[in-house]
């Protein structure tokens, strides 16, 4: 039972995390860089739902995000993994909601994106396990 809740949570941190990206992507003029990079990718036709996809997607996968992430913090209780974890889907949604007029907000989203998908591969690459108590002799 523990093995299945823990890969349906890696599976939804994969999914959040790669759907922020995808949704950013289409937002040619929201994330210039992004944009780019989708239209390279052929994701330009995503540009038709850039209203959907930036004001209700985005932040609907970054919340996503952030409570699987909150979710395996917990489990696992690695402080500094289970910190960076949660930092990248603050980082977006803090961006989206608070600070959108500033025109460093673009930067902390940039940031907030690359973390969490640094943060997804570092956990297919190498996957968090709970701490454990050392054998007692």
């Amino acid at each position: 039972m523990e093995g299945s809740i823990m890969s349906v949570t890696r599976v939804l941190d994969k999914t959040s995390s790669l759907g922020s990206l995808v949704a950013a992507m289409s937002c040619a003029g929201c994330f210039p860089a992004l944009g780019s990079l989708g239209a390279a990718l052929g994701l330009g036709f995503l540009g038709q739902y850039e209203g959907f996809l930036f004001r209700t997607l985005l932040p609907a996968l970054a919340l996503l995000a952030l409570i699987v992430n909150a979710w395996a913090w917990y489990r696992h209780r690695r402080f500094a993994r289970g910190l960076l974890s949660v930092l990248g889907p603050l980082a977006v949604l803090s961006a989206l909601l608070l600070f959108w007029s500033y025109d460093w907000s673009i930067y902390l989203f940039y940031a907030g994106i690359a973390l969490m998908l640094a943060m997804s591969v570092l956990d297919l690459l190498r996957p968090a396990r709970a701490a454990q108590c050392p054998p007692q002799n």
